[in-house]
């Protein structure tokens, strides 16, 4: 039993490592996106004070998260009774549609294309699709920060914690972390809008969140041994500015990888047209250049590779 798991998650790695996510086929995520749109805007009619609205958060959270995996559940089972290894294989697409590590790194490259082909306005077009913050006004080291910024932080998010929750609980666990990541993404902002209503979506990630970035923390610092980066550094920032960053669990994947190619992060970034400071991360011995995007893929590789290998030594282990 235990290899067959083994092998589904394996499966489902492979499958997003080598063909990501195919336009054609119907994506989970974008299907609970949509529901999170529509729940939004039903449940925005009934609320008339900041209780209400966080408990409307609640109750989205709730819906979304359940619904998930409860669905994803009942779908297998279905499969389940026709094909064992149907829904076998099924399981292992679900799986993989929660993990983003060929698309994240695609993105990372694109823009890394557009800068050194000197084509900022496209660079900054192509770093909104990946990033929450304006985007219009970047310079070249900002959207390389801002790129590295989003590589590094959904190291966590998009790879190691759906591995992470597939490992625990399956194909049905994994996609209910997605959806609560999804939910965060939408309306996890400390906004006007969603100061109530987005606050459990932003509680529930950064619980769920919270053992997955520190194994992706001890991952990324071994990562930097085997590539010859920084990996003291990439630990002692870790250490020391992890704690500065307004997330419990996205600090560290930045901080680490600050740390391992010697640069700085953070700094001002423009959200809905108002500038805020995100805390500096890491020293800058090395200036900011778009050579560190490719940098900072390699680190998300490795980390990935590692998390699967350790995964499996611990199966045969076992």
């Amino acid at each position: 039993m235990a290899l067959w798991y083994m092998l589904q998650i394996n499966l489902a790695f492979l499958l997003d490592l080598t063909i990501g996510d195919p336009p054609k086929l119907p994506h989970p995520v974008i299907i609970i996106g949509k529901a999170i749109s529509k729940l939004e805007n039903l449940m925005r009619r009934v609320t008339f004070s900041t209780i209400t609205e966080r408990i409307a958060g609640i109750v989205l959270v709730f819906i979304i998260v359940s619904g998930s995996y409860f669905i994803a559940t009942l779908v297998l089972n279905l499969l389940e009774m026709v094909n064992t290894w149907l829904s076998w294989v099924v399981g292992a697409w679900i799986i993989s549609t929660t993990i983003a590590l060929k698309g994240l790194a695609k993105e990372g490259r694109k823009i890394k294309l557009l800068l050194e082909n000197e084509n900022i306005a496209a660079a900054r077009q192509q770093v909104g699709y990946i990033v929450g913050r304006c985007t219009q006004n970047l310079d070249e080291k900002e959207i390389t920060r801002a790129t590295i910024e989003t590589i590094a932080e959904n190291i966590v998010d998009a790879v190691i914690a759906p591995l992470f929750y597939a490992v625990l609980g399956g194909p049905a666990l994994a996609l209910a972390y997605r959806a609560s990541n999804t939910l965060d993404s939408m309306c996890g902002y400390k906004n006007e809008k969603y100061l109530y209503f987005g606050w459990a979506a932003a509680r529930l990630d950064d619980l769920l969140n919270f053992i997955p970035a520190r194994i992706t923390g001890i991952l990324l610092v071994a990562s930097s041994w085997l590539l010859r980066y920084n990996s003291q550094n990439a630990y002692l920032i870790w250490r020391r500015d992890a704690k500065k960053h307004p997330s419990p669990n996205s600090g560290i994947p930045e901080a680490c990888v600050a740390g391992a190619l010697n640069i700085q992060l953070g700094g001002i970034n423009i959200y809905f047209g108002q500038p805020k400071k995100r805390a500096y991360l890491g020293d800058p011995i090395m200036s900011l250049e778009k050579t560190h995007i490719q940098q900072t893929i390699n680190l998300l590789y490795i980390t990935a590779w590692l998390f699967l290998i350790t995964f499996n030594l611990i199966v045969f282990l076992l």
